[in-house]
Formats: C-alpha cells, sequence, structure tokens
C-alpha cells in the first residue's frame, strides 16, 4: 500500500526532517510540499537552505513548492504533515481538514482541544478515535491529529511506564538543546557559556499535555490524569536532545529496581518508525548524555538513567532527540498510526 504525502512549512527545520525521515519510507510517498508565497513556485533546492545532516533527496530537491492552501495541494494528496508555525497552522490546518485533508500536525495549537487527539502512539493510540468525535461534532471529512511538544514527549513513556504504581505528582526540570528553538531561535552570543531558564510557554505545555496524553478515553470524551506536574524549562548549548531530570511521587513505594523494570518492559508498538524497544534503561548513573544516546533507535527512542529511590518514589534522567522523536517523527508516527487504524 502507497500512502502519497505532503508536508505543509516543507522549507523549515522540521520540515526538513519529515524530508530526510520519509526518504524511502514504506508506505509513504511523498507528492507535494508547501511553503510561504515567498517560496512557492521555486524548486525546493533554491526555496530551503537544507540544513539537515544527510543530502536532499534528489527528486525532492526539484520538487516545486506550492502555496500552503488547499486548491493547491493535489486532490490525491491522503495525508498531510504539518510544521507550521502555530499561528498559521490555527487557521490553516482547519481549512485543509474541512477541504477533506487528513493532517498529522507537530504545531502547537489545539493540542489542548477537546475533540482533537493529542496521540503517542506507543502510549494513548486509543485516543486516535477522536476523529470520530471531532468529524461529529465539525462536519469535516478530513481530521487533525496532535503529537505533544518535544519535552513533554521526552518524559511521557517514562511516565506512562509508571502510572501502575499511583503516579501522584512530578517535578521535572529541562535541559533543552537549541535546535528545540529553530535555526535561529537561539543566537549564539546568548547561548555559547550561558543557560537561559524559562522558555516561554515551555513550562504550561508540559504540564497540561502530560495530564491529557495519560488520561483516559471511553469511546466519547477524554478524562485527563489527575497527576500534579510542576515544569523549570531552560535552554542550555547542546545541538539536539533534550535532557530532563524527573522527580515522581508514586503512592505504592515501589523500590528503585521495580520502576526501573516496568521502563525496560513497557511495550513498543509495531509501527514501520517505532523502535524495538521504546524505552532504553541505563545501569551507568553517568547516562544518558545528549551526544552519546540523541541517536539511538534512529532518534526514535527514550533514553532513561539514574534511576533511584527518593522519600515518595523516584527521580530519573531522560533523554530524547527533540527533533526527531519529539517533532517530525511523532507526526510521522501518527501517520503511520493513522493507516494502521484505517482512517485513510
Amino acid at each position: 500500500m502507497s500512502v502519497r504525502v505532503g508536508i505543509l512549512g516543507a522549507t523549515g527545520a522540521v520540515g526538513q526532517r519529515f524530508i530526510q525521515l520519509l526518504d524511502g519510507h514504506p508506505t509513504f510517498e511523498l507528492a507535494a510540499l508547501t511553503a510561504s508565497e515567498e517560496s512557492a513556485g521555486k524548486p525546493y533546492r533554491e526555496a530551503a537552505k537544507w540544513r539537515v545532516d544527510s543530502p536532499i533527496p534528489v527528486d525532492v530537491a526539484e520538487m516545486t513548492v506550492r502555496s500552503t492552501e488547499p486548491d493547491a495541494v493535489p486532490d490525491d494528496v491522503d495525508l498531510l504533515f504539518s510544521s507550521l508555525p502555530s499561528s498559521v497552522a490555527v487557521d490553516v490546518e482547519e481549512d485543509f481538514a474541512r477541504e477533506g485533508y487528513v493532517i498529522s500536525s507537530n504545531s502547537s495549537n489545539d493540542r489542548l482541544a477537546e475533540d482533537v487527539p493529542l496521540t503517542v502512539p506507543e502510549i494513548n493510540p486509543d485516543h486516535l478515535d477522536l476523529i470520530e468525535v471531532q468529524r461529529d461534532e465539525r462536519g469535516w471529512d478530513g481530521a487533525l491529529v496532535k503529537n505533544p511538544n518535544c519535552s513533554t514527549i521526552t518524559m511521557i513513556p517514562p511516565l506512562a511506564a509508571v502510572d501502575g504504581f499511583g503516579l501522584d505528582h512530578v517535578n521535572v526540570t529541562t535541559l533543552q538543546a537549541v535546535s528545540g528553538a529553530g535555526y535561529s531561535g537561539v543566537t549564539s552570543m546568548e547561548i555559547i557559556d550561558n543557560a537561559l531558564p524559562n522558555i516561554g510557554g515551555e513550562e504550561d505545555k508540559m504540564e497540561t499535555e502530560s495530564r491529557k496524553l495519560l488520561g483516559d478515553f471511553d469511546g466519547a470524551e477524554l478524562t485527563w490524569h489527575d497527576v500534579d506536574v510542576a515544569a523549570s524549562c531552560n535552554r542550555i548549548p547542546t545541538l539536539d536532545g533534550h535532557l530532563e531530570n524527573v522527580f515522581v511521587d508514586l503512592a505504592d513505594g515501589p523500590e528503585a529496581g521495580e520502576v526501573a523494570d516496568a521502563m525496560r518492559e513497557f511495550p513498543g508498538i509495531d509501527l514501520p518508525s517505532a523502535p524495538n524497544q521504546l524505552i532504553h534503561v541505563f545501569d551507568d548513573p553517568e547516562r544518558p548524555q545528549p551526544r552519546l544516546d540523541r541517536t539511538r533507535g534512529q532518534g526514535m527512542q527514550i533514553c532513561v538513567g539514574g534511576v533511584q529511590s527518593t522519600t515518595n518514589g523516584v527521580q530519573f534522567d531522560c533523554l530524547a532527540h527533540n527533533t526527531i522523536r519529539g517533532a517530525a517523527g511523532a507526526s510521522l508516527l501518527n501517520g503511520e498510526l493513522l493507516v494502521e487504524n484505517g482512517y485513510l
């Protein structure tokens, strides 16, 4: 089965990751690229300043960039991946959904909407059926599906693995790579020999998206998890890979070894881009490290280390590649789940 796909916002950093990950994909055939009006009409190689660590695929380099509007995208495109700025996506994505397109989006708008699935396939694949609620309420033939923020997705798999021990409260401090701000987001004068606290909006995303992701869907309505999450988000001078220090209160009082085993044994999912093992747990207390571990599982694996007991639960460190697992790869995996569940 071949599914024709497009990328909305194809010239940006996440759009380029989409192109890299789609090259040679067993199911998806890249058929359309869109960007701003100033890029529309140009060959992709001219419209995009390519910055990914592999060459532009030859066939993509010569593709003509289209404008980001439904009339410009062929009707036979089955799925759109969106990496648009949320200020643009908030209107554009709904326009495409009304026209019958299914969108798997990395943009932050609508993540918390009651009828929009916020999905990590290994964690809450059943939430995808919110699409039925969405279509009934909005009268769309298309659909809109979201993946969470890059910092949220780093800690959600370990939290899901320990939820059975009575997940009660989470404190997390992030050490986030500069690529999370986009290529021009942080200047060298700001970040070299420095750390930047309080990344705008990031803390609220972690505190709210986590509760939605871990919630229960009964087929008609989603009930958020009642866990209390407090986040402190910081930018540090690493290129890729968000490292997070997590303290978790667990009502059942498990030993650290039990928690580590639950993470190791947490099931993955059988999709083309999913890692064989979702969570890799290190015994070495000095791991994970961004430079050494961010590309495990082709950048799709979550790495955990330093699991130890605290007075009220456990603490651990976790790491994920923020532009692969935390952005383009997350949307790609949701696209594969849409295929698997018959929504395309």
